[in-house]
């Protein structure tokens, strides 16, 4: 089994590296890790160490660094944007496709988003996607937790696609399979992912006169809460991420 893994704020250069705080105390009340098992550590943004667990408390965990390296960020820098979906679908959203590979979420407040995040919800919904998406890199043992953007309006989400490598937009009635398209080696790949509701025409419309090419994922019609995984899971096959 894959040792857990738990981040800290920088790895260091030394043989020796102390667990404090709230990770500490997940260390070992919740994993309940013991002295002697080995772990890796992370700084969320590539840098990844194998290491061995000395001294452990409920406050701090003491570890023997036993090798560090660091992964390339990756090519193409995958980008998801994402309608917001309504209450705790967000956050499965955001659980998904960082398990399945997104370098970078981007919430949009799309025209028929039915959740929407105005006020002080703008700050709590950005902190609970930051969350979602630290505590699933940390389960399925990434090294560089994805960047959870600022909120965007439509006329940012343009901007992004036509400054991109190539853009997605996921439609259930494109023409073209999202199996079968040439990808770029380098760059930004965005995804637009829409709403339950599906991209208005005035947003298609403004997306591919950037650039924007709409794709279908299959025969069945995905919620938008998944559709962005299963775009993910295509894309790291044809990438060769998946080997």
């Amino acid at each position: 089994m894959t040792p857990p893994l738990f981040l800290v704020p920088d790895l260091g250069t030394g043989d020796v590296l102390v667990l404090t705080g709230a990770e500490a105390h997940h260390a070992a009340t919740v994993t309940r890790l013991a002295a002697g098992e080995q772990v890796l550590l992370s700084d969320g943004r590539g840098g990844l160490a194998e290491a061995r667990a000395g001294q452990v408390s409920p406050n701090r965990v003491v570890f023997e660094v036993l090798s560090r390296r660091t992964t390339e960020r990756p090519r193409p820098w995958l980008v998801v944007v994402q309608a917001l979906p309504k209450s705790e679908r967000g956050e499965l959203a955001v659980e998904l496709l960082t398990e399945l590979g997104a370098d970078e979420i981007v919430p949009w407040s799309a025209a028929r988003s039915i959740g929407q995040w105005k006020g002080d919800r703008v700050a709590k919904g950005l902190a609970k996607w930051q969350r979602t998406a630290q505590a699933a890199a940390k389960q399925s043992r990434r090294s560089r937790i994805p960047v959870v953007a600022e909120l965007a309006a439509t006329q940012q989400v343009a901007d992004r696609v036509e400054a991109a490598g190539a853009a997605l937009l996921l439609e259930s009635e494109a023409a073209d399979p999202l199996s079968g398209l040439s990808l770029p080696a380098d760059g930004e790949l965005v995804v637009v992912v829409g709403p339950e509701g599906g991209l208005t025409p005035d947003e298609l419309e403004l997306f591919t006169s950037r650039g924007g090419r709409p794709v279908r994922l299959g025969a069945e019609v995905l919620r938008t809460s998944t559709a962005g995984a299963a775009a993910l899971a295509v894309l790291s096959v044809n990438l060769g991420r998946w080997r």
